[in-house]
C-alpha cells in the first residue's frame, strides 16, 4: 500500500491528477550530481518576464517556472531553493558565479556562452507598444531613423533587436518591467517586450497601444551552468516529459497565463 502511495505521489503534481501515470525513473546519479551538487537544487526565478513567474508573498514566488523546478526537485530527490531575480539579464550575469544550478531563460545564441540549454517548453510572443497618436502602425515601421525604443537590458528583446535594428536606437530600462514607464518618462517613441506585459501596460496608463502582431518569438528553456554536460542531458529529457505529459499545459492553466503556447516536441524551431 505505502509503495502505490509513493507512486501516485509523482502522478498528483502540484494537485493535478493524471490518470494512468507511472513513476518517473530515479535520475541519474551523474545528473543530479550536475543539478543539485550541493544537495540542493537552487533555481533561479525570474520576475522580469510575469508569463514565467510572479511574486506570491507567502512562497516567494509562483508560476510555471517554480513549478517546473519543484517537480524537478522532486524527481532528482532533494529540496529546492528559489533564486529571485528581477531580469533575465542578471540571470545570465550570475550564471557566471555559479549562482543557481538550474534557470527559466530565452533561447539566445550569447547566452549559450554561458550555459547549457534544453529545448524550449513555453513559446511567447515579443511585441511593441506606441503612443496612441503614434504614425507607426505596423511592426515593420519601427526600425526608422529617429525612432527610440525602450527595452530591458540583457533581456532577449535586447539581444535580438541589438543584432537586428539597422537604424533605430535602443534606449534601455534596467528590467523588463520597468520599459513601459521608461518609454513614457522619456517620451520615446516604442516600447519592447512581452506582449502580455505590454497589454497589461497600456490597459495600466492611459494613450496607448500595442501594435497587431509580433516582432520575434521567444522560445523559453530551462538551463544549467556551462561544463554540466549530464545535468543538461537529464533537463532535454525533463522539459520533454513535461510538454509531452500535459503538465506545462497544466501550469500555464492554473496561473491563468494566456497568449503563451507549449513548445512543441523537439529543439527550437
Amino acid at each position: 500500500m505505502r509503495r502505490s502511495l509513493l507512486l501516485l505521489s509523482f502522478c498528483l503534481p502540484l494537485g493535478v491528477f493524471v490518470v494512468g501515470c507511472a513513476a518517473p525513473a530515479a535520475a541519474p546519479p551523474a545528473a543530479r550530481a550536475d543539478l543539485a551538487p550541493n544537495g540542493t537544487l537552487r533555481a533561479a526565478i525570474n520576475f522580469g518576464n510575469p508569463i514565467l513567474a510572479t511574486r506570491d508573498g507567502a512562497a516567494g514566488a509562483r508560476g510555471v517556472s517554480v513549478d517546473l523546478s519543484r517537480e524537478l526537485a522532486s524527481r532528482l530527490g532533494v529540496p529546492v531553493q528559489l533564486v529571485l531575480f528581477e531580469s533575465a539579464g542578471k540571470v545570465v550575469e550570475a550564471a557566471r558565479t555559479q549562482a543557481w544550478d538550474v534557470a527559466f531563460v530565452a533561447i539566445d545564441p550569447a547566452r549559450g556562452r554561458e550555459m547549457l540549454q534544453s529545448p524550449p517548453y513555453v513559446i511567447i510572443e515579443g511585441a511593441y507598444l506606441v503612443a496612441n497618436e503614434s504614425p507607426i502602425r505596423r511592426n515593420d515601421e519601427v526600425d526608422k531613423p529617429g525612432v527610440r525604443i525602450a527595452v530591458g537590458k540583457g533581456s532577449a528583446y535586447d539581444l535580438y533587436l541589438s543584432r537586428n535594428l539597422k537604424q533605430a536606437q535602443i534606449v534601455y530600462a534596467p528590467t523588463s518591467p520597468a520599459v513601459t514607464d521608461l518609454f513614457v518618462a522619456q517620451k520615446l517613441e516604442v516600447a519592447a517586450g512581452v506582449k502580455q506585459q505590454l497589454q497589461a501596460d497600456a490597459k495600466r496608463l492611459p494613450g496607448l497601444r500595442v501594435l497587431d502582431g509580433r516582432f520575434m518569438v521567444i522560445q523559453q528553456a530551462m538551463a544549467t551552468p556551462s561544463g554540466r554536460s549530464a545535468g543538461a542531458a537529464y533537463l532535454r529529457e525533463f522539459v520533454e516529459q513535461m510538454k509531452a505529459s500535459g503538465f506545462v499545459a497544466q501550469a500555464l492553466q492554473r496561473h491563468g497565463i494566456e497568449g503563451a503556447a507549449v513548445a512543441p516536441a523537439g529543439d527550437a524551431q
